[in-house]
């Protein structure tokens, strides 16, 4: 019995262009979206807070990206009613499982730095 197209579509063949699983990759593997799930790795952080930890990016991206990471379920926005608005971002069950998968590759790029350098210089 062969698979109905529906089905190949829902499952999610990342290869496929159509692929709704290929807007979630594009999102989550962004340069902003991997740093901000490392810094959010062990702690809950301010906006201010997770500005500085997270070099260089500017505060449109920083809210631009966390929008998307809230949209997706992996961080959760907690605002509190206090003047001035304090509001702190933090992973979510299921940004702590991707947090898990971007935390290895950071560290296999860690370890092999030295040698993709090297590599570039040839």
């Amino acid at each position: 019995m062969s698979e109905k197209l529906s089905e190949k579509f829902n499952r999610g063949a990342l290869l496929n262009v159509n692929c709704p699983s290929r807007e979630v990759l594009k999102r989550i593997t962004s340069r902003w979206s991997v740093l901000i799930l490392l810094a959010l790795k062990k702690e809950t952080l301010r906006f201010s807070e997770l500005r500085r930890t997270v070099g260089g990016v500017s505060e449109r991206m920083l809210s631009q990206t966390l929008r998307h990471m809230e949209e997706d379920g992996f961080v959760e926005r907690i605002a509190y009613e206090v003047v001035p608005p304090h509001v702190e971002y933090r992973l979510t069950p299921l940004g702590r499982e991707v947090e898990a998968q971007v935390t290895g590759l950071a560290d296999w790029l860690e370890e092999n730095l030295s040698r993709i350098l090297a590599q570039r210089e040839n």
